[in-house]
């Protein structure tokens, strides 16, 4: 069963426009970019919490992803 984080991650990691916005906002303030992937989701109407972002980033086996997650967990 596919999760809403899953299904956000994979929409927003198949727009380069929307992935590349994110990674930049990451850099610079980890919690806004949080905010703006659940402001996403409710755009898309796929509900998701922070702690449901993060628990799905977590997962992910990608050596880039997993270095904004430990900014984003360090700025939270």
């Amino acid at each position: 069963m596919t999760s809403n984080a899953e299904r956000l991650y994979n929409l927003i990691a198949n727009d380069s426009n929307k992935k590349q916005s994110l990674f930049l906002m990451a850099l610079n303030n980890p919690k806004s970019a949080l905010d703006k992937i659940c402001e996403i989701g409710r755009e898309l109407d796929i509900q998701v919490t922070k702690e449901e972002v993060i628990e799905y980033i977590s997962t992910i086996d990608d050596e880039a992803t997993k270095l904004w997650l430990i900014k984003a967990r360090g700025g939270l």
